[in-house]
C-alpha cells in the first residue's frame, strides 16, 4: 500500500469486481472516462483490469478506508484515473495523480500522459492545473524532469 496522505491511500490491485462494478455503473462517468454511452456489465470490468494490471501499476483508490475509484501508471507513461462521482472535487484525483507521477519519475520514464475527452473539462482542469499540456486534441502530457 502506498499513502499519500492521512486519507488517501492506493491500495494495489486485486480482484474486487464488487465494489469496483458499482462505480462503472454510473453512466456519465462512463462516458467521461470511455467515451461510451452504456456502464460497464462484469465482463468488461474484469477484462479492463487484466489489461490495466498486466500492462502498468494498477490500485484502488482508498479514502477514509473507503474505495472509491482506481488509478494506473501504464508502462508506457499512460495515468488513467476515476473516481466515483460522490467522491470527485474532493482533490483526491490530484494527490492520486501527484503520486503516480513520482511513480513515473521513480521507473526513469520520460514523460506521463492522459487521455482526456474534449469534453471532459473537469479532467482537463485538474491534468492542467498538474502542469500537463495538451499535445493533440485527447492527449495531454507532461515531460518529466531529471537532474543529470
Amino acid at each position: 500500500m502506498h499513502q499519500i496522505n492521512e486519507d488517501i491511500t492506493l491500495v494495489p490491485y486485486y480482484p474486487n469486481e464488487k465494489v469496483a462494478l458499482e462505480w462503472y455503473q454510473d453512466l456519465e462517468l462512463c462516458k467521461q472516462v470511455d467515451n461510451i454511452d452504456f456502464v460497464y456489465d462484469l465482463l468488461r470490468l474484469k477484462r479492463m483490469y487484466q489489461y490495466l494490471s498486466t500492462h502498468g501499476d494498477c490500485y484502488y483508490i482508498q479514502y477514509k478506508e473507503q474505495l472509491v475509484g482506481d488509478c494506473t501508471l501504464l508502462s508506457d507513461g499512460e495515468i488513467a484515473i476515476v473516481i466515483a462521482k460522490p467522491f470527485q472535487n474532493l482533490h483526491i484525483g490530484q494527490n492520486c495523480v501527484k503520486a503516480l507521477i513520482q511513480k513515473a519519475i521513480a521507473k526513469k520514464l520520460p514523460k506521463v500522459k492522459a487521455k482526456i475527452y474534449s469534453f471532459n473539462h473537469q479532467s482537463q482542469r485538474m491534468f492542467t492545473k498538474l502542469g500537463f499540456v495538451q499535445v493533440s486534441e485527447e492527449w495531454f502530457e507532461s515531460k518529466l524532469q531529471y537532474e543529470k
